[in-house]
C-alpha cells in the first residue's frame, strides 16, 4: 500500500514547485496579474461570482482552517480544535491578538456569522445557486460562539471531512452581507473596478510577519485569448490559465510554466442499466481498451494529473493500483471473448446471439458536451471511439450542450457519457457512488461501497479516514464502476517566480506569495 495523500457538473496537475536558477527572476515588491473577469460586479468573499476570484480572496481573507501541502487540514485562525461528542462537537478556539485591516478585532463572533451566513445560502431553496461553498449544508448542522475566542461547530454527523468545510473566509459579523468587507489576510482590496482592475496592497495589520510583495495589480480579461496576450507583450507579469494552449509555454531563461491541480475530474459514465454494460468484465474490457495517457498527451497537452480512481495519485489519500488500469487491448479483448461477445461475421463489429436468437452486434451510444473554457472534449471521444474500434466495438458520438447532457445523465437515456465533475474540497466522493443517489448516473449498486462510504463518514481522525479512503479506491477497482479518465490540471505563467510551495492549487492560486523572499 502506498500512500502519497465535490459539486455536481453545477456541472489537476500538482506542481512540486522548487528554485529554479536561471529561470524567470524572484519578484520584487510588485506583481502584475492578468485574470479571467466577466461576472463579478462586486467583491463577496463568501459567494464568489468566478473561480479565479477565489485565489485573490484567498490573499485577502483567512479561515479557521488551512489545508496544507500533503492535503491534511492545519490550524490558521483557529490555534486549535477539539471534539467531543463522539465526534459530533467541534470546538475551535481561535489565535490571540488577531484583527481585521480595519483595525477591530477578530471575535467568534466573525466566525460564527460568516459560517451561518453560508449555512444559510445552502439551505436556501429558493436560491438558484446556493454558492461556492454549498456542500457545507451536508456536514454542519449548526454553529455558535460561546465566548470571544470559541467557536462551536454541531455536526450532522461525526466526521474528519467536516474539518475541510472550515476553509471559508471569515469576515466581520456585521458585514457578511457587504461588498469588500475586511479581511485578516495579508493583504486589503484598495480599489476594485468591475471587468477592469483590482488592486491589492500589504495589511499593515496581518498578524504575521510583513510580506516582501507589497503590491499586487490585477487587470481583468474578458477572454482567455486576450489575456495571453497581453502576458506575450509584457502587460502583465503572470496569468492564471486553464486553457490547453497554455501547453506551448514552457519554463525558460526569462519565463516559468508552473503547473497548478484543479478539482475538474473528467469521467467516462457507463450506464449499468444498459445492455451490456451491467457486465463487469464488459466495463473492465472498455478500461483496457481506453489509453488515458495517450489522451492526456496528445488532446490535453499534458495538462492532466492521473485519476484511475477518483482520487487524485498526487492526494495523501492516494493508494496505487497502477497496474490494474494499464492500457492493454489484448486483456481487453480477451475479457469480451470471455462474455460471449465474437466477430461471427468478419465485419469488424463484436456481436452475440441473445436468448431469443437474435444477433446483437456491440455498439454503444458515447454522449459528450463541449467544456466551453477548452474545446478538446470532442477530439477526446473521437480517441476513444477509435481505441474502442480497436477491440470491435462501435461507438457512435452524439454531441449535446451543457443541458441535454445532464437531462440524459438524469434520465438515463445514455450508454456512455464523457462529461466532468467539480469535486469538492472535502475528499469524499459518495455522491456519485453510493446506491441510490441522485448523481450515481451509472445507477451502479454497489453494497460493499455504499457500506465502505457508511464507515468513511464516522470516521474521526486522519488515519482511519485514510484507511476507509484506501478501500473505497480498492473497491472502486474491483468494480469498475465507471471510467475516470485524470483530473485537469492549469497553468501559471508568469516572468516572477513568487511562491515556493510544495502545492498549487485551484482556488489557491497566489498561496505562498505572503512568506515568499523572507
Amino acid at each position: 500500500m502506498k500512500k502519497v495523500i465535490l459539486r455536481f457538473f453545477p456541472l489537476v496537475l500538482t506542481a512540486c514547485i522548487l528554485p529554479l536558477v536561471g529561470l524567470g527572476k524572484n519578484v520584487e515588491d510588485s506583481l502584475v496579474l492578468g485574470v479571467l473577469s466577466t461576472r463579478t460586479t462586486e467583491t463577496r468573499p463568501l459567494n464568489p461570482a468566478e473561480r479565479d476570484m477565489v485565489s485573490l480572496y484567498g490573499v485577502v481573507y483567512e479561515s479557521l482552517v488551512t489545508v496544507d501541502d500533503s492535503g491534511k487540514p492545519q490550524p490558521l485562525l483557529a490555534e486549535s480544535w477539539t471534539e467531543t461528542g463522539n465526534g459530533k462537537t467541534w470546538t475551535f478556539t481561535l489565535r490571540d491578538n488577531i484583527t481585521f485591516s480595519d483595525g477591530t478585532d477578530l471575535m467568534a463572533s466573525d466566525v460564527a456569522a460568516s459560517c451561518q451566513y453560508i449555512l444559510d445560502m445552502a439551505n436556501n431553496k429558493d436560491l438558484a445557486n446556493n454558492g461556492f461553498y454549498q456542500n457545507m449544508r451536508y456536514l454542519v448542522d449548526s454553529v455558535k460562539a460561546t465566548d470571544s475566542r470559541t467557536v462551536v461547530v454541531k455536526a450532522k454527523r461525526a466526521y474528519y471531512g467536516l474539518l475541510y468545510c472550515m476553509t471559508f473566509p471569515v469576515v466581520p459579523a456585521a458585514l457578511v452581507d457587504e461588498p469588500n468587507p475586511p479581511g485578516t489576510g495579508p493583504y486589503v482590496i484598495h480599489t476594485f473596478e468591475a471587468g477592469e482592475y483590482m488592486l491589492l496592497l500589504h495589511n499593515q495589520k496581518w498578524w504575521q510577519t510583513e510580506p516582501q510583495v507589497k503590491e499586487i495589480m490585477v487587470n481583468f480579461y474578458k477572454s482567455n485569448k486576450e489575456m495571453i496576450t497581453a502576458y506575450e507583450y509584457g502587460r502583465v507579469d503572470a496569468v492564471f490559465t486553464r486553457s490547453v494552449a497554455a501547453a506551448q509555454y514552457k519554463s525558460g531563461i526569462s519565463s516559468l510554466s508552473i503547473s497548478y491541480s484543479t478539482r475538474q475530474l473528467e469521467t467516462l459514465m457507463l450506464n449499468h442499466k444498459e445492455f451490456p454494460l451491467g457486465s463487469l468484465k464488459v466495463r473492465r474490457a472498455l478500461r483496457y481498451a481506453i489509453d488515458t495517457k495517450l489522451i492526456s498527451q496528445n488532446v490535453y497537452m499534458g495538462m492532466t494529473i492521473d485519476a484511475n480512481t477518483p482520487v487524485s495519485s498526487e492526494s495523501w489519500l492516494y493508494y496505487d493500483q497502477e497496474n490494474q488500469f494499464l492500457y492493454n487491448p489484448e486483456k481487453a479483448m480477451e475479457l469480451l471473448t470471455e462474455e460471449g461477445w465474437s466477430d461471427s461475421d468478419s465485419d469488424g463489429v463484436l456481436d452475440m446471439i441473445m436468448p431469443d436468437g437474435t444477433k446483437r452486434n456491440l455498439h454503444l451510444r458515447l454522449f459528450v458536451y463541449e467544456d466551453p473554457e477548452n474545446n478538446v472534449r470532442y477530439e477526446a471521444a473521437e480517441r476513444i471511439k477509435d481505441m474502442l474500434a480497436a477491440v470491435k466495438v462501435q461507438v457512435k458520438i452524439t454531441r449535446m450542450d451543457y443541458h441535454e447532457m445532464k437531462t440524459a445523465l438524469e434520465k438515463g437515456s445514455f450508454d456512455m457519457a464523457l462529461c466532468a465533475f467539480q469535486m469538492d474540497v472535502v475528499p469524499d466522493c459518495g455522491f456519485f457512488l453510493i446506491k441510490g443517489n441522485e448523481q450515481n448516473y451509472c445507477r451502479y449498486v454497489g453494497s460493499d461501497m455504499t457500506s465502505l462510504f457508511n464507515t468513511l463518514r464516522t470516521n474521526q481522525d486522519s488515519a482511519e479516514f485514510a484507511y476507509t479512503s484506501q478501500a473505497i479506491q480498492q473497491q472502486f477497482a474491483e468494480d469498475r464502476p465507471f471510467i475516470c479518465l485524470f483530473y485537469r490540471s492549469g497553468a501559471i505563467l508568469t516572468r516572477k517566480m513568487f511562491t515556493t510551495v510544495r502545492s498549487i492549487r485551484e482556488f489557491e492560486l497566489l498561496r505562498g506569495i505572503e512568506s515568499f523572499g523572507r
